[in-house]
């Protein structure tokens, strides 16, 4: 399958990636960032291991010294993580965290540690005509510009 080119241009500072399901955020990040330390909170034994003991990512995340990037994706699954990338980010070991989710809202609700500016927000939302080699305006009105769609 063929990677349709998206005009977002990560931060080069950590950073929240929000956007509806089905965007291609996961898609995207293995694509733009393949070297990333990818913790995937989808997979269950992952997110029931960290969920019972966050700190445990601090642990993964200083094993793998030649990963500069760590990325934590449906982080809103395991919320408590936040306080453990917070302590990192403050530490002497420098990394950049990209935090994926479908939505701010959860993680907002749920009164946890957004990272206080230390991570900037960016979202990434369906295709946009221009992303697209073909756009039919019908097409889009009828069935929307997300990628499973579009590609199919």
């Amino acid at each position: 399958m063929e990677l349709l080119r998206r005009f977002f241009q990560p931060p080069r500072r950590s950073f929240f990636l929000f956007g509806p399901r089905g965007t291609g955020k996961s898609t995207w990040l293995r694509h733009a960032l393949p070297d990333a330390l990818v913790v995937d909170l989808l997979q269950p034994d992952v997110a029931r291991e960290l969920a019972a003991r966050p700190e445990r990512l601090r642990d993964l995340v200083l094993g793998a010294p030649g990963r500069p990037t760590v990325v934590l994706d449906e982080v809103q699954r395991v919320p408590e993580l936040l306080n453990v990338v917070h302590a990192l980010l403050e530490s002497k070991d420098r990394r950049r965290f990209v935090l994926t989710g479908s939505s701010a809202r959860k993680l907002r609700r749920g009164g946890v540690d957004l990272l206080a500016g230390r991570a900037v927000v960016r979202t990434l939302h369906p295709f946009m005509a221009a992303e697209l080699r073909f756009f039919d305006i019908d097409v889009a009105l009828t069935r929307g510009l997300l990628p499973l769609v579009t590609t199919s």
